[in-house]
């Protein structure tokens, strides 16, 4: 692309035309085959530990491509956009086991271990074959939102599965060399953001791609606030850390001190103390930690309990997104997935995409994260973008920023 900026990138997934959303698709896909080649390359045998974070790499390389031509190639109401029927009949697949291998909706987690899953050349061969059969279908494709809608989607579907294989690899201790995918330093804290009271149209219009949990956009009152101008970073946070509040129950919620218990932490996932400072664990061995770095691999309740020690409070979602969007040029964002205070709840008259498992199997009190990551696909960076997880995850590159109490 010509102007490779976030913003821009962002605009292309939601708005783009036919050669934008082709040149996306393919350098999505790039992206994909390379982060698996550095996967390959460090586990020879491509087998992983069969943990709830983890997905078997192959099972995802698969997967990404068997969405990709379910949703738009074997879509026989694709040109419908968020009004087609996720269950009419679909053309046939290929191969002819794709949907028992590969439909994340009805393979349990666990059991993709012990799929009989092609090996790394035939996948990525019928990846091949799916992309040239989707960007021919797109190049004939109307330009409006409705006929583009799941060409949108897959592009960002894939550009998620990305970001998770990047942490994924993280977690197994693989190196990613990429420059694009490696936290920056931030300057020191500038002053905070504060804002008047006033009423914030919450979500996304109408018009372009949006997700279904973006949708309808409810009015809503926010009150006075204040809010940090960037995340939190580890020069703040680690003071907490070394005051032993890992040890000190008062500072946690009942589900913070319940998570304390049984994960055993004492401090951040990927940490340790070191003879010269802290040291992270990162590209599979530890590394003296840059403190300007913002904090990260954080659950929700170390995000929560810094806070109660620092007299702060996690921002509501509403709150992050009016300041992200009023603000734009002084309230950094993009380090790190930002917990917020609000539960990832629909919006009041929301009803599901076609894509039925995305959002409403998961309106269960779990947190929205707000903004992106360093390891986020610039595509993926929308100021309204409403990210969920559950509260115990700290294999997200997740951190937060703070409002008054």
């Amino acid at each position: 692309m010509r102007d490779p900026s976030p913003t821009t990138q962002a605009r292309v997934a939601r708005h783009g035309g036919r050669e934008a959303l082709a040149l996306a698709l393919q350098a999505s896909r790039a992206d994909t085959l390379a982060t698996f080649a550095a996967c390959e390359s460090a586990l020879p045998d491509l087998r992983v530990p069969l943990r709830a974070e983890l997905n078997p790499p192959l099972w995802e390389l698969g997967h990404v491509g068997w969405f990709q031509a379910y949703w738009v190639q074997r879509n026989p109401q694709r040109d419908r956009g968020v009004r087609a029927d996720p269950d009419a009949p679909r053309a046939a697949a290929e191969p002819a086991d794709a949907d028992a291998l590969y439909h994340s909706g009805r393979v349990p987690h666990d059991s993709r271990w012990r799929l009989p899953l092609p090996d790394a050349d035939t996948t990525r061969a019928q990846l091949q074959r799916q992309l040239d059969r989707t960007l021919t279908l797109l190049a004939g494709a109307p330009e409006h939102d409705d006929a583009l809608y799941f060409f949108r989607l897959a592009l960002l579907h894939e550009d998620m599965h990305h970001e998770a294989a990047l942490y994924m690899a993280q977690g197994l201790g693989i190196a990613i060399d990429d420059p694009r995918w490696q936290p920056r330093a931030l300057p020191p804290p500038p002053d905070a953001l504060r804002f008047d009271a006033g009423s914030w149209r919450l979500g996304s219009d109408p018009r372009g791609f949006a997700f279904d949990n973006e949708r309808p956009a409810p009015e809503r009152t926010v009150p006075p606030f204040e809010i940090d101008a960037q995340a939190v970073r580890w020069a703040e946070f680690l003071p907490f850390v070394e005051a032993g509040a890992y040890t000190r129950p008062h500072w946690w919620t009942d589900e913070g001190r319940q998570w304390l218990l049984q994960s055993g932490a004492r401090a951040p996932r990927y940490l340790r103390p070191g003879g010269d400072g802290w040291q992270r664990w990162r590209h599979g061995r530890w590394q003296a930690l840059d403190p300007a770095e913002a904090a990260c691999h954080l659950t929700l309740h170390e995000a929560q309990a810094w806070c109660r020690w620092a007299g702060r409070r996690l921002p509501t979602e509403a709150e992050w997104e009016l300041a992200a969007v009023v603000q734009p040029q002084r309230l950094r964002w993009g380090d790190v997935w930002e917990w917020t205070g609000s539960p990832f709840e629909p919006f009041p008259g929301f009803v599901a995409h076609p894509y039925r498992d995305y959002s409403a199997p998961w309106f269960d009190g779990r947190p929205v994260l707000r903004g992106a990551s360093f390891m986020t696909q610039p595509r993926m960076r929308h100021p309204r973008y409403r990210n969920f997880f559950q509260a115990s995850r700290d294999d997200v590159p997740a951190g937060f920023r703070s409002c008054a109490a």
